[in-house]
């Protein structure tokens, strides 16, 4: 399955979320803000193959994560996460950039559904 970088700034969110992709075999490396994210993606050997990431973060947020990540990896399989209505509209500047923006809360089946549907589209 693939290698996947995991961020998100609350941990009860991310935890759960990590789980889950483990349980559906993926290699999860979890990332508490888009500057760790960053560092994880530029040192990662082998490369991640996928980025899930929160949008509203502290220190870096996940749209300056996404336009950096796809400057340095353009067309590098990302989606976006948010509960926010105005950073989903902020997404929508991404377009062509992520593969989808999932809306919080969702059901834990609908986030595996959406990964899913990535790493069989994208051959991962």
């Amino acid at each position: 399955m693939a290698r996947i970088l995991l961020v998100d700034d609350e941990s009860s969110v991310r935890e759960p979320l990590a789980r889950a992709l483990r349980l559906d075999g993926h290699a999860v490396t979890e990332a508490s803000d888009g500057a760790e994210a960053l560092e994880c993606f530029l040192a990662a050997e082998p490369a991640f193959q996928m980025m899930v990431s929160d949008i509203r973060m502290p220190v870096m947020d996940g749209i300056a994560l996404t336009l950096k990540i796809a400057a340095e990896r353009p067309g590098f399989p990302i989606v976006l996460m948010t509960g926010y209505a105005e950073q989903r509209e902020r997404a929508r500047e991404l377009q062509g950039l992520v593969e989808d923006v999932l809306t919080k809360p969702f059901p834990l089946a609908e986030f595996r559904a959406a990964i899913r549907a990535v790493v069989e589209a994208r051959g991962l």
